[in-house]
């Protein structure tokens, strides 16, 4: 009894040290998620290709789709068409906007279109591919409350 009780302490002693000494393998690093997919593309006059990823709830059309309202491309295009407005010379292109409505009851709307037109975002969080910009990250109006675009610009 006494031979099987010392086996036993000498057995839980050893597998103690040995399963605390052993490192755990670290999870592996995972891309954050977001989707590449191209929804609209527009051409600059310096001939930059801009495109709009689908992107997710941060950026892209997934991101200002809902929050500010713009579910139509050719407001995105509208803006790109004309010149950059502010570039901070390390990707970040600024479009600005006007949208005018007519009629009974007359409406201009400013609004600006925010490009990061390099492989990486500024956090290098998001990756869009060799060779590839990330495109339009942003859009929002800018003299609208919470800055969302009244409905009338999507049709």
């Amino acid at each position: 009894m006494k031979r099987t009780a010392t086996l036993a302490c000498a057995v839980l002693t050893t597998t103690t040290l040995l399963s605390g000494s052993a490192q755990a393998m670290p999870a592996p690093v995972k891309p954050n998620p977001w989707d590449k997919r191209v929804h609209c593309t527009a051409t600059d006059p310096d001939g930059r290709k801009i495109v709009t990823r689908m992107g997710n709830s941060a950026f892209g059309w997934k991101h200002f789709t809902y929050r500010h309202n713009i579910r139509v491309c050719k407001i995105l295009t509208a803006a790109i068409k004309g010149k950059v407005d502010h570039n901070d010379h390390h990707g970040r292109l600024e479009y600005d906007g006007v949208a005018i409505r007519t009629g009974s009851r007359p409406q201009q709307v400013r609004f600006k279109v925010i490009v990061q037109y390099s492989r990486y975002t500024k956090d290098k969080k998001y990756d869009a591919g060799k060779g590839q910009k990330i495109g339009v990250i942003n859009a929002y109006c800018r003299n609208q409350p919470n800055n969302k675009c009244p409905a009338w610009m999507n049709k």
